[in-house]
């Protein structure tokens, strides 16, 4: 009976181990601040682990000259709960991403091509932590820090970033300033800039008030 009774036991905890070992997200259906549900086992392939668009260039004609291709868990359902996810960071010359924030992770940076000038602002003291990385260096950004990539030199630059949530969160200073409604009188009493150039930035941004 013993015996019988750790069979039992042994059976039920393997299933439930298995059972957790993924949780594909079913992207049909809402996602919820855990994530997405989990996608019926039945269902699940191995294209659902895999991933092929970070090896493709993002297009950096556009207003910054440069290009995020994320592999999040709306691009890549198989990272659904595993607290992980990517992206690739194509930079042209001139290029940059912008002052922003990842509110839900942490951010690992590595260079692959060119040159990047990044850094990030701690919330004590301001303090500016800035560094030129060239292929094959790794800087960290902390959660929720504002932080800025910039291509360094005149040739095109090439990195991927790592994300400790798969669904990182981002909000971009310049935009959350000038591409919104936000009226102009408050963002100047905020910012310290004058009429002339917040009605600039938000003529360039698509920002109105």
């Amino acid at each position: 009976m013993k015996m019988f009774q750790f069979l039992f036991l042994f059976a039920l905890l393997f299933s439930y181990s298995q059972a957790l070992d993924f949780c594909v997200g079913d992207l049909k259906s809402a996602e919820t601040p855990s994530g997405y549900p989990c996608k019926a086992a039945a269902n699940v392939t191995v294209d659902d682990f895999v991933f092929s668009g970070l090896g493709v260039a993002g297009n950096t004609t556009n207003i910054i000259s440069a290009a995020v291709t994320p592999a999040f868990v709306d691009q890549f359902p198989g990272l659904n709960g595993l607290g992980i996810s990517m992206a690739r960071l194509d930079l042209a010359p001139g290029g940059v991403i912008p002052i922003h924030t990842h509110p839900s992770a942490n951010e690992v940076l590595l260079v692959l091509q060119g040159s990047i000038c990044a850094g990030f602002v701690s919330s004590s003291a301001n303090k500016v932590y800035l560094k030129t990385l060239k292929k094959g260096d790794i800087m960290i950004f902390p959660q929720g820090l504002l932080h800025f990539q910039i291509n360094a030199k005149g040739s095109p630059a090439v990195a991927t970033v790592s994300f400790s949530n798969p669904e990182p969160g981002l909000q971009i200073l310049d935009f959350a300033l000038f591409a919104n409604d936000l009226p102009s009188e408050l963002i100047e009493k905020s910012t310290f800039l004058d009429d002339a150039q917040v009605k600039k930035l938000k003529g360039v941004l698509g920002g109105t008030g």
